[in-house]
């Protein structure tokens, strides 16, 4: 261990506490660490699995000064939290990934402007600060295109289809502005990496994931991806590439997809543990999350050794809570729940995990029949 990683016994704080930070601490608790979570809301689910927890605002200073008095070093488990309250954070305590990087991942116009700036390729896309903009962005993108709030959007929110010209017209001083519009996308599938990197420049990628989305929310994972080898590598080399130019410490997901033409195009970037990483649990020695305790803590960062191939599904509102009965029957599953105390639609309330021998994950279609035959009872009733 280096002299200038964070002993046995010392304190981590996490901003945030919802699935990901409850998640984080159990990989803390595991390396000898104790968390310290902040959270704006009450009964957070990272209560469960944290020393300690406070409910406070991320803007208020008070809370904010009290907060970094108790920790060692702070990380943060979703992005939508004050930059000005990190700032301040981060004069008292140290902050990983850093709070450029926070800024950078928060604003799609920020976000897509580093990635232009360092030659990854990006989709098509316009900035479009106000409504008098709208038309140049149509012009320039050609219709139909998708526009974005420039902040706070995930899981498919903040997102409208601009389809044709009717509707552009019909909806232009409804929207919430600023945004961005980006063209559409005939992409193949959809692929993320996690990448992870400490302060000593040891960056280490998990095997690249394969994606599919449901109504916008994240609905299967597959590790490693349906790709050949050489697009494989090429995913890692730029999540790597971006990892080390941003100057990362801690995990980052980089989602990518894969266009028609075989090429691959970043669509954002995430600092932090990332949904579509949780098939690293079950499947891998060292899973996404103590591979980010360990960066954040200045631990060494071994290659990721994944024993099985995976697949993640989400257990998403009260129709994935109706699954785990079936889910506990069955052998080859792992079962996790995240402690929400309100099951609502569309909620991620937990995931499954199934491993496969190295080798014999089925395609997509079929990895897909298998969960919908090994949960047939519920999904019938």
């Amino acid at each position: 261990m280096s002299l200038d990683a964070l002993p046995a016994g010392a304190t981590i704080g996490i901003i945030g506490g919802g699935q990901l930070g409850r998640m984080s601490a159990m990989a803390a608790a595991r390396l000898g660490y104790q968390v310290h979570v902040l959270s704006a809301e009450d009964a957070p689910p990272a209560e469960d699995t944290a020393y300690r927890v406070t409910i406070g605002a991320y803007d208020d200073e008070a809370v904010l000064r009290h907060f970094a008095e108790t920790v060692d070093v702070i990380t943060f488990e979703f992005e939508n939290i004050s930059t000005e309250g990190l700032e301040l954070l981060a004069s008292l305590r140290p902050v990983h990934p850093g709070k450029h990087i926070l800024a950078t991942s928060q604003d799609r116009i920020r976000e897509k402007t580093f990635l232009g700036d360092q030659d990854i390729p990006v989709a098509p896309w316009v900035s479009v600060p106000d409504e008098t903009q709208l038309a140049k962005a149509a012009s320039q993108l050609g219709v139909p295109f998708l526009l974005k709030t420039t902040r706070f959007g995930y899981d498919g929110k903040g997102q409208f289809r601009i389809t044709d010209e009717g509707s552009l017209s019909q909806h232009a001083a409804d929207l919430p502005y600023p945004l961005i519009a980006e063209g559409f996308v005939d992409f193949e599938r959809e692929l993320s990496v996690m990448v992870a990197r400490n302060a000593h420049g040891a960056v280490r990628c998990f095997s690249v994931t394969e994606n599919q989305h449901r109504e916008g929310i994240l609905d299967l994972s597959l590790a490693p991806a349906r790709i050949p080898v050489a697009l494989a590598e090429e995913a890692e080399r730029l999540a790597r590439r971006i990892a080390e130019t941003i100057g990362l410490i801690g995990i980052l997901g980089v989602e990518m997809f894969v266009a028609a033409d075989g090429t691959l195009l970043v669509n954002e970037i995430a600092p932090r543990p990332h949904n579509s990483g949780h098939w690293t649990m079950d499947a891998c020695l060292i899973d996404q999350f103590e591979m980010h305790i360990r960066a954040v803590a200045g631990l060494p960062l071994p290659e990721p050794f994944r024993h099985s191939d995976a697949v993640m599904k989400n257990l998403i509102g009260p129709e994935g809570i109706a699954l785990c009965d079936a889910v506990l029957e069955q052998s080859g599953l792992a079962l996790h729940l995240y402690g929400k105390r309100e099951c609502r639609p569309g909620r991620k309330m937990g995931h499954v995990n199934a491993l496969f021998p190295l080798g014999a994950l089925p395609g997509p279609y079929g990895i897909a029949a298998q969960f919908d035959a090994a949960l047939q009872p519920e999904l019938s009733s």
